[in-house]
C-alpha cells in the first residue's frame, strides 16, 4: 500500500480577509478559487499543497501548529519582520529560535487568527547573524539520547 501524501491544512480565520493578506504578505502564498461551503473560506496555495482558511469563530488551538519550508533567507526575513511586528511566539516552545541537532532551524509564529506556525531551514548555519544571535540549541536546553540526535525534519 502506498502511503498517502499530505494535501492540505485547513485553520480558522475568523477575519478572514486579515489572514488572507498575513499569508500572501508575509509568505507569498497565493488565494485560488475554492467552493462555497455555505460559509466564507480562502484557499491559499503554498508550491504544491494548500492552505484552507475557513472564516468561523473557533478559536486556534495553543500547541497545534504546522510547517512550512523556507530558505534560510527567507526565513532570515522573516524572522526579522515577524519579530518587529511581535508575531514571533517564543512561550510556546520556549524559544524565538531554535538550532535542532541536525543543524536545522526552526522557529513559530502566530498568525492574526492565533494559529500557530512552524518555520523550518535546513540550515540553522547558513541564517543572517542578527536572527542566529537569538537561538538556543535544542541540546544544550534539554539532553539528548543517541536516538534523539538521529532526528530529522529533513530526511533524504
Amino acid at each position: 500500500m502506498t502511503a498517502p501524501r499530505f494535501n492540505h491544512v485547513s485553520v480558522s480565520a475568523p477575519d478572514l480577509e486579515a489572514s488572507v493578506r498575513f499569508y500572501t504578505e508575509v509568505f507569498g502564498m497565493t488565494r485560488i478559487p475554492s467552493p462555497n461551503f455555505g460559509y466564507p473560506v480562502a484557499w491559499m496555495q503554498s508550491g504544491n499543497l494548500q492552505l484552507h482558511l475557513f472564516q468561523q469563530q473557533v478559536q486556534a488551538p495553543a500547541q497545534h501548529h504546522f510547517a512550512l519550508t523556507l530558505g534560510p533567507e527567507q526565513l532570515s526575513d522573516i524572522y526579522l519582520r515577524a519579530k518587529e511586528h511581535g508575531w514571533i511566539e517564543p512561550e510556546t516552545q520556549g524559544a524565538a529560535i531554535r538550532e535542532l541537532a541536525d543543524g536545522a532551524a526552526q522557529s513559530y509564529l502566530r498568525d492574526p487568527a492565533g494559529n500557530l506556525v512552524e518555520m523550518d531551514t535546513p540550515s540553522f548555519a547558513a541564517l543572517a547573524a542578527e536572527v542566529r544571535a537569538d537561538a538556543k540549541r535544542l541540546v544544550e536546553e534539554h539532553p539528548q539520547s543517541e536516538e534523539n540526535l538521529r532526528a530529522t525534519l529533513f530526511p533524504g
